[in-house]
């Protein structure tokens, strides 16, 4: 069975060019699921929807292109992979990728091989980063809430038995996670 998706980032944006070609690739208009919401939104309800209907050795996934499916390079390969596990293969109709050919498991595989390289990338250009902070004196995460002698304070209140964690969160303005956040030994030293 074929399964249409398409997407546009925006409600004012048309998305009946998609749907049009959706069809006139064989896609049957209930089988054709829509979303308008940007694409690197991770809660899309309609392709939850058209990636469970896929789900029989056999059925197809078909989008107009790449970029309408996948928030990342990363993301695409990880979604074709999740579905050539289930048998169900990807076609792609600008681009003229379909994973049921060797051709285009082939280009999937080569989209594979530069999101690792991509996401390796990043990791890299990440501790690069870090570490020229870090020679100029920088260090990294957020800023604590408490200064350490708050910290020691709440300690002491919480271990003294009279005042709960909503208590201690309440007299130091802020919120019972930080509280437990400094409770925990390992957390804040």
């Amino acid at each position: 069975m074929l399964i249409g998706y398409a997407r546009v980032s925006t409600p004012d944006q048309n998305i009946d060019h998609q749907i049009d070609a959706l069809t006139r690739a064989g896609v049957e208009p209930d089988n054709v699921y829509t979303d308008r919401a940007s694409g690197a939104r991770a809660n899309r309800p309609e392709l939850d929807k058209a990636l469970a209907s896929a789900n029989r050795a056999g059925d197809q996934l078909v989008i107009t292109r790449l970029d309408r499916l996948g928030r990342s390079v990363l993301h695409l390969v990880t979604l074709g992979a999740a579905l050539q596990q289930r048998g169900v293969g990807l076609r792609v109709l600008e681009q003229g990728i379909d994973t049921t050919t060797s051709e285009g498991r082939a280009m999937f595989g080569m989209l594979s091989v530069l999101a690792e390289f991509q996401r390796e990338l990043i990791i890299a250009n990440t501790q690069d980063g870090l570490a020229a902070a870090r020679a100029r004196g920088r260090i990294g995460g957020r800023r604590p809430k408490l200064t350490t002698e708050q910290g020691a304070h709440a300690r002491e209140l919480y271990e003294g038995r009279k005042h709960t964690v909503q208590q201690i969160a309440d007299l130091l303005r802020i919120p019972r996670t930080t509280v437990y956040g400094y409770l925990n030994p390992k957390t804040h030293a």
